[in-house]
């Protein structure tokens, strides 16, 4: 039954259209993107402050606000892809023994245990696989799955079709090895190290950006010491890869951060790029060389490509069939059940009566002991005399 229900129902189709949703602090970005005919083209877009937390208000509520910008935004799209902040994410960096396929999810669950200073049952957890040093290693993120549900919650509240929970800043069309990027935020600078075939370090810097004056400012001497100590975290032939930065955000604060980081880690050699608008060819896909780069534009555009998501944290949901097979399944395990039940009350039963029917006798036969033990004497007695004496 498990086997015909994985062929019955027909895959979905990959939509033409998707909104792209990014969570930064209290910040909530979106882009409805369409693809027509090996190109994309951005329909509407906004960007908006969230009076409410999505983590502890009411998803009904969420729902309802969000579904309040995405109407003053003109979507009306449903499928939706979201990028959750780095922020919420915990990370652990584990090397990998050589082990069986079969044997390496069961070695990274206990070394989540191990790591992760929580549960890690209530952690969805993805991993990036990449090589450093000869030997593979493994990049562990785990988000709360109180978080998931409860967005995913507020997400359909809000009328949207969630199709994939990713990170914003695991962005990775046209990184190459040795990329080091860094995505100024709301309230953060998230980064990101591409190495080894796979992502090998991602860190939210708290601490980093300041507001003076009504204005954000970058304090990009605690953001130069994070990059030197991810960077000496790392094994030498990674590091010795790395010789270029990218800085992601609005032109005036990563230039400003590009700048001031190229004079505190000159002594290494890294020289910093400000990136603002797409080269238009990342995804495989056309975009208008003017598109000013975004996460919820980067989510959108990779999901359009048809390329998953490094680290995927949407909660599995099952289809209607899905439902239906573990419907059926219950109710057999549940008949079943009560059969096992019945079974074991009867026995239980049987051997109860038998236990009383021995414990009567036991105090019947308490009772005419002694009188036995006179007969018994008199026996005794009639067999010893009985040969002295005739008829």
């Amino acid at each position: 039954m498990i086997a015909l229900l994985s062929v019955w129902p027909r895959q979905r189709q990959q939509s033409n259209s998707v909104v792209g949703l990014a969570l930064d602090g209290a910040r909530l970005e979106g882009v409805w993107l369409r693809r027509t005919n090996g190109s994309m083209r951005v329909e509407k877009a906004f960007s908006a402050l969230l009076t409410l937390d999505p983590l502890t208000a009411e998803p009904e509520l969420v729902g309802r606000e969000i579904r309040n910008h995405l109407d003053a935004a003109g979507i009306r799209e449903r499928d939706c892809v979201v990028g959750l902040p780095l922020k919420w994410a915990l990370t652990a960096q584990v090397e990998l023994p050589e082990l069986a396929e079969p044997d390496r999810a069961g070695f990274l669950a206990l070394e989540a245990e191990r790591n992760f200073p929580c549960d890690a049952a209530t952690l969805q957890i993805c991993h990036s696989l990449y090589q450093a040093g000869g030997k593979q290693h493994a990049l562990l993120v785990g988000i709360p799955r109180t978080h998931l549900v409860g967005l995913e919650q507020a997400l359909r509240a809000a009328r949207l079709k969630p199709r994939s929970f990713g990170l914003a800043a695991a962005w990775t069309a046209g990184s190459t090895a040795g990329d080091l990027a860094l995505f100024i935020g709301e309230s953060t600078v998230e980064l990101r190290l591409v190495g080894g075939g796979g992502i090998a370090a991602l860190r939210s810097l708290e601490g980093t950006l300041a507001t003076e004056g009504g204005r954000p400012r970058i304090e990009s001497e605690i953001v130069a010491r994070e990059v030197r100590i991810t960077l000496g975290q790392l094994p030498a032939d990674l590091r010795q890869n790395i010789h270029t930065a990218r800085v992601f955000g609005t032109r005036d604060l990563a230039q400003q951060l590009a700048d001031e980081l190229e004079l505190q880690l000159e002594p290494r050699g890294l020289k910093f790029e400000v990136v603002t608008r797409y080269a238009g060819t990342e995804f495989g896909l056309h975009l208008p060389p003017d598109t000013a780069v975004s996460p919820a534009l980067n989510l959108a555009a990779e999901r359009l490509a048809g390329r998953p998501a490094v680290f995927e944290f949407l909660p599995p949901h099952l289809t209607a069939w899905q439902r239906l097979a573990t419907h059926q399944a219950l109710g057999k395990y549940r008949l079943v059940g009560s059969v096992a039940a019945a079974v074991l009350v009867l026995a239980g039963g049987g051997f109860g009566y038998q236990q009383w029917q021995l414990t009567r006798l036991a105090r019947e036969w308490s009772a005419m002991a002694p009188r036995v033990k006179e007969l018994q004497v008199v026996q005794q007695q009639i067999k010893q005399y009985s040969p002295w004496f005739d008829d």
